[in-house]
């Protein structure tokens, strides 16, 4: 951990009408001393006036707040400087902290980090802190408060305490066998075991829902060419995000908007029109098309109201659960019955006269919704939190794999210790001292 009291601005770059400066460290309170030549109570906001400590050249007129550690963000004693948003304002300010002993800029995360340090958050609270500074959409914001309000970090550490009790059962018998060890251990520590890969396998099988709202639901476009993909693209991102010509096979790359869905991430893809073709580019083109709609979260596949009868059938086997089937150009050729293809009810619409274009983003809003709905049980927003749950699962069929009287309790331990790594390193706890607190916690040894 780096040493010395830290500042840099907290708000966003550029002028705005207030800015925060932010100051974290041992010497935080001679801030007070040297640029406001007045006190200020604890979190209670104070006017000063910030004077450069060498020239006594008033800075600006502003407020000061401070909070002791340890009851701060970073567990350090942090004073806040809110200072009119110029940019000449910023930098002076920052200038004279530059000037004072023992302060230095802070690199970047270093106040999050200084508070996982000091214990003020875990890893998986910084993870949603990150994530929240970065949401765009009311779905993200909702699931990285919970995130940072400790709801994953509660939950690991939950499944980690366990594992913890269960390695000290383990430890006893193994270590202290002459002592006087509860009857039973053994086999409270396989059924607890075995309920906790359970748990853990059900949190994994979730569909990816946390990191899909992190990251935005996967939404591909597909058919063939000329059935107004490119189109569609534009009115639904409302602007010209892809080329549109009446020259098939002009899509040849995969063009992706980010919308914002009824508050979900969206990342929308157009694709190459399907189709065989002789030309090496065009080729890759429909291979990339045909491997984004494999890996999409939701398909729309467009066909062409004015040839729903010449559609290949590497177009409509693209209709499967994940597929909502839209016909296109309506306002040219109008079907007579229901609007179905491969079995499924399709969505007439024009993207050329904007027909049916809202009931299509009412049909995706609810698919997304109903997908991907933010419930108030904890989901895994990380890849390495996967990582990390998987090998813990591993560890925990493992040490179930054979009878521990067969294997030897040793084993089991190992596998369990591995188990509870796992889960700690994902909240940033990992630490042997709590299993020596359990054993000498739980049972009388060494009287």
């Amino acid at each position: 951990m780096k040493t010395g009291t830290i500042f840099a601005p907290a708000s966003a770059v550029g002028r705005a009408g207030i800015a925060v400066i932010r100051v974290s460290g041992d010497q935080a309170a001679s801030v007070f001393d040297d640029l406001c030549a007045k006190p200020a109570e604890p979190r209670r906001a104070t006017r000063v006036s910030l004077r450069h400590p060498a020239s006594g050249e008033v800075l600006d007129d502003a407020l000061v707040l401070w909070f002791p550690g340890p009851h701060s963000f970073t567990g350090e004693d942090v004073v806040e400087l809110h200072v009119h948003g110029g940019r000449s304002v910023i930098a002076g300010v920052l200038e004279a902290l530059r000037t004072l002993d023992g302060f230095r800029l802070a690199e970047p995360g270093e106040f999050t980090r200084r508070a996982f340090e000091n214990d003020r958050m875990d890893l998986t609270a910084a993870e949603g802190l990150a994530d929240l500074i970065d949401a765009e959409t009311a779905a993200q914001r909702r699931q990285a408060l919970r995130q940072m309000g400790g709801a994953l970090g509660d939950l690991y550490e939950g499944w980690r305490t366990r594992l913890v009790g269960g390695l000290a059962y383990l430890e006893a018998t193994i270590d202290f066998s002459d002592e006087d060890i509860p009857d039973g251990l053994i086999e409270q520590v396989q059924t607890e075991s075995l309920k906790l890969r359970e748990e853990i396998e059900a949190h994994l099988a979730d569909g990816r829902k946390g990191e899909r709202l992190r990251e935005g639901v996967h939404i591909a476009i597909l058919g063939a060419p000329n059935a107004g993909k490119s189109s569609l693209l534009n009115v639904l991102a409302r602007r010209e995000a892809a080329i549109v010509s009446e020259t098939a096979g002009t899509t040849r790359d995969i063009i992706e908007v980010q919308l914002d869905l009824g508050g979900y991430p969206v990342v929308l893809a157009d694709t190459a029109g399907i189709r065989d073709s002789q030309d090496d580019v065009e080729q890759e083109g429909v291979r990339r098309a045909l491997s984004r709609g494999q890996d999409a979260d939701l398909k729309i596949v467009l066909f062409n109201g004015t040839a729903l009868n010449e559609q290949p059938d590497d177009v409509l086997s693209l209709v499967d659960g994940f597929t909502l089937p839209v016909i296109n150009k309506i306002d040219l050729h109008r079907p007579s019955g229901p609007l179905v293809i491969e079995g499924k009810a399709a969505l007439g619409l024009s993207v050329k006269s904007g027909e049916g274009v809202d009931q299509l983003l009412e049909m995706l809003e609810r698919e997304v919704r109903d997908r991907f709905s933010v419930s108030e049980s904890a989901l895994l927003t990380r890849a390495r939190h996967r990582e990390a749950l998987g090998e813990c699962v591993g560890a925990l069929q493992r040490a179930l794999s054979e009878d521990i009287s067969g294997r030897g309790p040793e084993l089991v331990a190992e596998d369990l210790r591995l188990a509870a790594r796992g889960l700690g390193r994902i909240t940033g706890r990992v630490d042997v001292e709590d299993l020596l607190d359990k054993i000498f916690g739980d049972f009388c040894i060494g009287k």
